[in-house]
């Protein structure tokens, strides 16, 4: 018999409770493959799922960096404009002939740049993060407009699509770098004291002033870690588009935040996990691909996709509600 503090018997217990608690999305993921794939013989093929791993990966970067800003008891409304400057810089950079490496690192510091603009005036100030980063998402949007007259960039490097669009062993490159967030963003949560204390701020933000956690200090971080989410999400899409589009990334924090609210996370702080993130992007990504194979009006998709987004929040007020009375 295998002893629950053995590896073999502590990897069980962390299977069994990760399915206990996210067994309720699963079914859901379960029922939403068996219903396309009745419907379209294309989905299950293996360019189609790639294809949708592909997709994913992108939202993924965000909701990855968006389960730690709602568990910190925030939101980050920005990043979808952070996914277009990027964008845009990124080809304008590329196109001068920048080198590639050092347009990576110009761009992942030009999102946490906006991260920490956010991340200061919601960590230094009472104003509610919903109405600053509201307002930085307005002042991103805009700026990459003036920046590009509205017009798209255009990026013909190879090197710098291949990013975008690129393969090893057989895996697109956008899901590897996404297995390196995941990894990161899963250590951060559960093996770290940054974790905890992103928890703790989340569940009590009071109570962990007082037991000494620099809230300031935690605050800013997981702005900072989603500004550079956007960053990478915004390189990897103008990388696929073989473009820098002042339009890219508009309502991709919707996107994210289903994600993360679909996969368990309290709207109100506190809780949430990024195995359950992980799986409320694979329906939202299936979703949309899904209702494209099988040809239903984009218009249709975005109803669609506001009715998720409002089961989702409905369910975390129930559960908040339940969770209030037995207190």
């Amino acid at each position: 018999m295998l002893s629950p503090m053995s590896p073999v018997g502590k990897m069980l217990g962390s299977t069994k409770s990760y399915l206990k608690r996210n067994m309720g999305i699963l079914i859901g993921l379960l029922a939403i493959c068996v219903i396309i794939a009745m419907k379209s013989p294309n989905f299950l093929t293996q360019d189609n799922i790639m294809n949708v791993l592909r997709q994913i990966s992108t939202n993924m970067y965000l909701a990855s960096a968006m389960t730690m800003v709602l568990i910190a008891g925030g939101i980050d409304l920005s990043v979808g404009s952070i996914i277009a400057v990027s964008g845009v810089v990124a080809g304008t950079l590329v196109t001068d002939g920048v080198p590639i490496p050092l347009v990576i690192l110009i761009c992942l510091l030009l999102g946490a740049l906006c991260g920490t603009v956010s991340g200061a005036i919601i960590s230094t100030t009472t104003l509610p993060p919903f109405i600053v980063t509201f307002s930085m998402m307005s002042i991103l949007r805009g700026i990459t407009y003036v920046y590009t007259g509205g017009t798209t960039v255009r990026i013909d490097d190879r090197n710098y699509i291949n990013l975008g669009t690129g393969y090893l062993f057989g895996i697109p490159l956008p899901v590897i770098y996404l297995l390196v967030v995941l990894v990161i963003v899963f250590i951060i949560l559960n093996k770290t004291r940054l974790g905890r204390h992103i928890y703790a701020i989340g569940g009590n933000q009071k109570a962990a002033e007082f037991s000494g956690i620099r809230v300031r200090r935690v605050r800013m971080f997981v702005y900072i870690f989603s500004g550079i989410m956007g960053s990478l999400a915004g390189m990897v899409l103008s990388a696929r588009s073989y473009s820098g589009n002042p339009v890219a990334g508009n309502g991709a924090e919707m996107d994210a935040i289903a994600a993360v609210v679909l996969g368990g996370a309290s709207m109100a702080g506190g809780y949430g996990y990024i195995g359950g993130t992980m799986i409320g992007a694979l329906i939202i990504g299936l979703l949309n691909n899904g209702l494209n194979l099988m040809r239903i009006d984009s218009y249709w998709q975005i109803i669609l996709k506001g009715i998720v987004i409002l089961v989702a929040v409905y369910v975390d007020y129930v559960k908040n509600l339940k969770k209030n009375k037995m207190n």
